[in-house]
């Protein structure tokens, strides 16, 4: 169980170094999903599988529609894929970081963190993501519709920086 979560959260980060590294959103957006799919992998593993298929489809659902969209938008002749000298410099500088930081903090994990939240309790007679997902209905209402109009204002500024110079059909005659 401790390999398959430290492959997990190995190509999670591998994923976010990706992402952070790639000028093309071609290939960011194959990074993104490639993390979408790990995260829920380890949310999976800890015992939240309702909210790990909830993030995954929201994720795949909506922000990658944006995706597709500014890729669009901002279509390159020629991208830079992950193979190239300056992504590949800017993904080894970048998993350097991320290894001294790790050494650096790494004191105090063991193998009791791996457990899942219900082996934890002896007496557990209600799943937590059961009991969060009605936490989230009755009393955090407001934060959904909070959320919504956070994702519709993304989808407003993304749209907005890919749009370029030219105005569409909103233009000054």
């Amino acid at each position: 169980m401790t390999y398959f979560m430290s492959v997990l959260l190995l190509g999670l980060v591998v994923g976010l170094v990706a992402v952070a590294s790639n000028p093309s959103p071609y290939f960011a957006a194959l990074g993104l999903v490639m993390v979408a799919g790990l995260g829920c992998g380890v949310l999976v593993w800890h015992g939240g599988a309702f909210l790990s298929l909830v993030l995954f489809l929201i994720y795949l659902g909506g922000m990658l529609v944006v995706f597709a969209y500014s890729a669009a938008l901002a279509a390159e002749p020629y991208p830079e894929g992950l193979g190239s000298w300056s992504v590949g410099g800017l993904m080894g500088v970048y998993l350097l970081g991320v290894g001294v930081m790790s050494n650096l903090f790494v004191g105090g994990w063991y193998e009791s963190s791996w457990l899942g939240v219900e082996e934890l309790g002896e007496l557990c007679g209600l799943r937590s993501e059961v009991a969060g997902v009605a936490m989230v209905y009755s009393s955090g209402g407001a934060m959904l519709v909070v959320c919504a109009w956070v994702l519709v204002l993304t989808l407003l500024v993304v749209l907005e920086l890919t749009r370029g110079l030219g105005r569409g059909a909103i233009r000054a005659v």
